[in-house]
């Protein structure tokens, strides 16, 4: 019988080193799909916020000399190479565990905490890529598409379908899933705070994608540029939002002037560089498949909330990216096993007879 002390350092370090969680966890992926529970279908994509082995009660600047520690070790050496994840915390740091993320998300009080992401396929509820991130929204878009390259590079699977919530319809993202992996987008589109003047909106003006312009409801154009230039101008602003305004000429004498920008001489309409693939994005949005695929998503939370009240892992044991990385893999392959081991004891169908799910 092996001392306790063996298996905990061969975690930190053979474990580790070898990627054997990964391998574990991508075996039992393997087996559900040799067994026909992943389709490739869809996958739906979530994060949720697990708390960290750090006191909220400390924390340090990170001009401050750090002690030793495994995970305090592993922070600076990533900070060093440059690869270390920015979360939310900015210059709160736990002097136990830098890598987490300070987060007030849906608490009172704020807590040290990682992110834990999974992408399910959403025929059987099969978790096909896990992945730690920082409790940020950009890290966990981020972390998305690291799990959707590494599951199309290592099983040749690329979903059909994409399905997540509002913080993973913004623009880029949208254009990376659209453009990049031509994979249908349904999630709702990242959309700025919605007029309430009653004023017209955006989607009132008419879009000429030839001439480049907005059409507004009285037929008068709207442009960027307005005059010729010897050399011609990309024009794509840092933010990646191109402004199309009337001429103040057009507004003045309008009868519309009221109700479309009765503060201001001239009508201005925004457009991101990525327009097209929210259009895509929003037109999913409005058939019977993308209803059907919001209810899907609810696969994910569901594995969230076994995660939690099942499996208990709702504060980590582990510190370090790297522990978050070993526990969330071992969550992810038991729960796997789980689900494989049900549907697979499961009796042959009888015909004519409906069973319960």
């Amino acid at each position: 019988m092996p001392d306790h002390s063996t298996f905990s350092e061969n975690r930190h370090g053979r474990f580790r080193e070898s990627d054997a969680f990964r391998h574990l966890f991508e075996s039992v992926l393997q087996r559900c799909m040799t067994e026909g529970l992943v389709g490739g279908e869809g996958f739906a994509v979530d994060a949720s916020l697990v708390k960290a082995d750090a006191s909220h009660q400390r924390e340090r600047d990170d001009d401050d000399d750090w002690g030793g520690g495994r995970a305090v070790r592993e922070y600076l050496e990533a900070l060093e190479e440059g690869s270390a994840q920015v979360g939310a915390s900015g210059r709160r740091i736990s002097p136990t565990d830098p890598a987490a993320s300070y987060t007030a998300a849906h608490r009172a009080k704020g807590i040290y905490a990682y992110s834990n992401n999974y992408l399910v396929d959403t025929d059987h509820g099969i978790i096909v890529d896990v992945e730690p991130s920082t409790a940020n929204i950009a890290q966990e878009v981020e972390t998305t598409k690291t799990m959707i390259e590494r599951v199309e590079q290592r099983f040749g699977i690329l979903p059909k379908r994409l399905i997540g919530d509002t913080a993973y319809g913004t623009a880029p993202m949208l254009d990376w899933i659209v453009e990049t992996k031509h994979i249908e987008p349904h999630t709702p589109v990242w959309e700025r705070a919605k007029r309430t003047d009653g004023c017209f909106t955006r989607s009132e003006f008419t879009w000429e994608a030839e001439a480049e312009r907005y059409i507004c409801p009285a037929g008068k154009p709207l442009l960027r540029y307005r005059r010729r230039f010897s050399k011609p101008r990309s024009g794509v602003p840092k933010d990646q939002i191109l402004k199309y305004r009337a001429t103040k000429r057009d507004c003045e004498g309008c009868g519309y002037k009221p109700r479309c920008c009765p503060k201001t001489p001239s009508r201005k309409v925004s457009r991101s560089i990525y327009e097209s693939s929210r259009d895509v994005a929003r037109a999913i949005a409005e058939t019977d498949a993308y209803q059907q695929t919001q209810n899907d998503r609810k696969k994910v939370e569901m594995l969230f909330a076994h995660l939690k009240r099942i499996l208990k892992l709702d504060r980590l044991r582990l510190r370090g990216m790297s522990g978050a990385r070993d526990e969330f893999l071992l969550a992810a392959t038991a729960q796997n096993l789980r689900r494989m081991a049900r549907l697979l004891s499961r009796p042959p169908p009888i015909p004519g007879v409906t069973r319960p799910a």
